[in-house]
């Protein structure tokens, strides 16, 4: 079965499994990518606790530059899949090549701000004078590899979209499997420490890049790179911007909301500062295994949908839906247990300073009791986006980041000290979700009725007539 009669006639589940579950796969692999530099630098010996926390401390950073991956690629991914699905290929191309230009330019930028300003931006994000050196070091090395970071995070939704999420799969694999292979040589074979975990993962990066063009220049691709009779257009790239500003919007406030986690401890930590940053650091990547799964099922989903609802085929649109909404929900919880069961399990991977292990267990089983149905959250969110409803997204996005969790993690600890920041994430978390349920099932039946109602055309037989029919 072609991806056309794939997308348009293939059982919702079976479908749905088979795009993302490649996708899955790749973004646990991806949480090993994210976090094996931690876990080494954590168990480097005797300066293991501090350099965690010096590179803890690059991490909001390191988010900013994939939020602007994000706004780029999530951007114009779903664009890019409901063209495929109305029949409008070069259009789908010309979207997607306009990515291709702004991700590159967005590196560059991105590299000489970090390499002019990684000291002041660093000691802003809430490095101190002791760690600031290991924090330097990474984030330094690190910026030579923006550009590699925003090609391969950006050009890879367009991989997804065109349903091919086994190609994706494989561009995270080969940068993850390098910088598992490499961070060892790097940062004890070759004595590099701190900065060989940064020039592995760059490394790693541009090898991710590489994959993921080769892939776009060639026959494989239904849409292909080409510079040929290309221009920037200004209505795609704003298109593209204003779909793309609510995944931004998500990672650089999750950035903003490290920053203000980061303040907070130094601020009310007192001399276990640094082992509250170790932990906040661990915690953060665990929440990657709770959260990177599901994104990547939401990712798979979201073809599927775009596709539907731009063949204004609604009823698949609504089975793709409930169907994510399930097993998204039914993940995140289901971690939740596993952590309640032995937190202490997944601490000591990183560090296991007796003092870190002591704390660890009570404040892990408030952190993540939010992220019990966070997987509701990511479902409905993703689908706004993949419906096109960038304000809606939008809204969503700052409601849970910036309305609810920075105010609250200014204000708890008032009241309850250290423990206050912590709180503020499950508070912040439970809160959003309840909303974000209200607002979906208010306008989730609005959106597709008036999707309907605009093109009541059949087309079914138009998308795939055309898509065979027109070339790029």
């Amino acid at each position: 079965m072609n991806k056309e009669d794939l997308f348009l006639n293939g059982k919702i589940g079976k479908t749905i499994l088979k795009l993302s579950l490649p996708l899955v796969l790749s973004q646990l692999i991806n949480v090993l990518y994210n976090i094996v530099d931690r876990i080494y630098i954590g168990n480097m010996k005797d300066i293991g606790e501090i350099a965690l926390a010096g590179v803890g401390i690059t991490f909001p950073i390191i988010l900013i530059v994939s939020a602007f991956a994000a706004l780029v690629g999530f951007g114009g991914g779903p664009i890019f899949s409901i063209r495929l699905g109305e029949g409008k290929k070069l259009e789908a191309k010309n979207t997607m090549m306009n990515s291709l230009v702004m991700l590159v330019i967005t590196g560059v930028i991105l590299s000489i701000v970090l390499m002019v300003f990684a000291e002041p931006l660093l000691y802003f994000f809430g490095a101190t004078s002791e760690i600031i050196g290991y924090s330097k070091d990474y984030l330094i090395i690190y910026a030579f590899g923006t550009i590699s970071v925003m090609l391969t995070l950006g050009l890879t939704s367009y991989v997804t979209a065109q349903g091919n999420s086994i190609m994706a799969m494989i561009v995270v694999i080969i940068g993850a499997v390098a910088n598992i292979i490499l961070d060892p040589i790097f940062m004890f074979g070759l004595n590099m420490g701190v900065k060989g975990a940064a020039l592995a993962t760059i490394i790693s990066q541009t090898l991710s890049a590489i994959s993921v063009i080769w892939f776009l220049l060639s026959d494989k691709s239904v849409v292909r790179i080409s510079f040929k009779n290309f221009k920037l257009n200004r209505k795609i790239i704003l298109s593209i911007i204003a779909l793309g500003v609510s995944p931004f919007i998500m990672q650089a406030t999750e950035s903003a909301v490290q920053i203000v986690f980061n303040i907070q401890i130094t601020k009310y930590g007192g001399n276990d500062y640094k082992t509250y940053l170790n932990l906040m650091t661990i915690m953060l990547s665990i929440m990657q295994f709770i959260v990177l799964p599901i994104i990547g099922f939401a990712q798979g989903a979201s073809p599927l949908i775009s596709y539907n609802y731009g063949a204004n085929r609604i009823d698949r649109v609504k089975s793709a839906f409930k169907f994510l909404f399930i097993v998204s929900f039914a993940f995140s919880a289901t971690f939740y247990i596993f952590l309640l069961a032995s937190p202490s399990t997944f601490v000591s991977i990183f560090n296991s300073d007796p003092k870190l292990l002591s704390i660890a267990p009570n404040i892990i089983r408030v952190f993540f009791l939010g992220m019990s149905v966070m997987g509701i959250q990511i479902a409905c969110q993703n689908t706004f986006m993949a419906l096109g409803q960038s304000l809606v997204s939008l809204i969503l996005a700052a409601l849970r980041k910036i309305i609810l969790l920075i105010p609250l993690a200014f204000i708890l600890p008032k009241l309850y000290g250290i423990n206050g920041v912590f709180y503020a994430e499950f508070t912040a978390d439970i809160i959003a979700v309840l909303i974000t349920v209200i607002v979906f099932f208010t306008m989730f039946n609005k959106i597709l009725k008036r999707k309907e109602n605009v093109d009541s055309l059949d087309y079914s037989k138009s998308v795939v007539n055309n898509y065979v029919e027109e070339g790029v």
